[in-house]
């Protein structure tokens, strides 16, 4: 389990530092370099599709390691990183 933790922490994608909740539209707009709040926009947008928004927002939030490369997932499955 430890590998894709890894792996997810290779990547570069990180929770950006303009939080507002989750930092996942501060992440994505760091990565490509557009303004945070047409990020937040397409992803309240997102929120309207039925289960899509919320589903998907919830599992990257998961997955998406902070700035200090800790994921909430595995901290739910108790790994110490």
């Amino acid at each position: 389990m430890n590998s894709i933790f890894d792996t997810i922490r290779s990547m570069r994608f990180r929770r950006g530092p303009k939080r507002m909740l989750g930092g996942i539209a501060g992440g994505i707009s760091s990565i490509f370099h557009v303004d945070v709040w047409l990020v937040r926009s397409l992803i309240l947008v997102s929120f309207l599709l039925p289960f899509v928004g919320w589903v998907l927002y919830v599992v990257v939030w998961m997955i998406t390691p902070w700035r200090d490369n800790s994921i909430p997932l595995e901290r739910l499955f108790g790994g110490n990183h």
